[in-house]
């Protein structure tokens, strides 16, 4: 399941943190980050995601 979430997180970086997180924290900093630009929001999501 952690493959399909990279992919995604590769794709719509908060669709990966959501599927991770839910609606928290880390969803919302995530979107702040992909409307800034789109690679903090990639990091920031693998983050998420390989963190746990």
């Amino acid at each position: 399941m952690d493959i399909i979430r990279i992919i995604i997180a590769i794709l719509l970086p908060p669709l990966g943190v959501f599927l991770q997180e839910g609606l928290g924290k880390h969803f919302w900093i995530n979107v702040i980050l992909t409307i800034l630009g789109y690679l903090p929001g990639i990091v920031h999501a693998l983050y998420i995601i390989i963190k746990r």
